[in-house]
């Protein structure tokens, strides 16, 4: 097992034996076989690999987003994989923030809307509270986006978007943050600063971040990397 060896306490995210495959029109492919490792609390975690090793596949078990075939996803101790659809769903919208890599931004909605749909959502769709209003925008004025809170995704720039993403993200106060490739459709200065962005949003109160990516320099910045190969998790840094 992929354990952090300075921490005594109990993982915040384990992963224990787990399998993952699908069924493709050639045949059964089988992409996460038999991986466990541990993470936690407050943890910055790069999870590296070549294409196809299933990075964003584990990422996706470990948020919740899906389910293995075989073996365990432990949340603080708690099999995540005993969990009804229901509760998986309530523990995503109050413990989880997600960045993917293509933004996933509701084109119909302005900055501030975008920002705040975390937050609808986990009230049963009820107008967010003035709290919760100018908690976006503070948010969204720390990744320079104060005088965009009117305009819609359409009219934004990549890495406008994509900060925008982490902002929507944080709402609900997650835990946990995870991002996939959160800099794969950006130039390298503009990924620069998403990164900055990302990393500082996160340290704010000592979040647990989980990125998945192929960029060393991303990488260099966590304080521990997962290298998984043929669907196996090799090393750990």
């Amino acid at each position: 097992m992929l354990d952090n060896p300075l921490s005594d306490s109990i993982p915040l995210l384990e992963a224990l034996g787990v399998c993952k495959s699908y069924d493709m029109p050639h045949g059964v492919v089988e992409v996460l076989n038999n991986v466990s490792l541990s993470i936690y609390a407050g943890e910055r975690v790069c999870i590296m690999g070549p294409s196809g090793a299933g990075k964003s596949t584990l990422l996706h078990l470990l948020g919740g987003l899906d389910t293995p075939d075989s073996g365990e996803i432990l949340v603080e101790g708690q099999p995540m994989t005993q969990w009804g659809e229901s509760r998986r769903a309530a523990f995503r919208a109050r413990k989880i923030g997600i960045v993917f890599q293509s933004y996933h931004l509701m084109s119909d909605l302005n900055v501030l809307e975008n920002a705040l749909m975390p937050v609808r959502a986990l009230r049963g769709w009820a107008p967010p509270g003035k709290a919760d209003v100018e908690r976006a925008k503070s948010h969204l004025e720390q990744v320079g986006l104060g005088e965009r809170f009117g305009h819609r995704p359409v009219e934004l720039s990549g890495g406008e978007q994509q900060r925008l993403a982490i902002v929507r993200s944080l709402m609900n106060d997650p835990d946990i943050l995870l991002a996939d490739e959160p800099t794969g459709n950006l130039d390298a200065d503009t990924g620069k600063r998403v990164l900055d962005d990302l990393f500082a949003l996160s340290a704010e109160r000592q979040r647990c971040l989980i990125v998945v990516s192929h960029d060393p320099a991303l990488a260099e910045r966590c304080e521990r990397i997962i290298q998984l190969r043929g669907g196996e998790a090799e090393s750990a840094v």
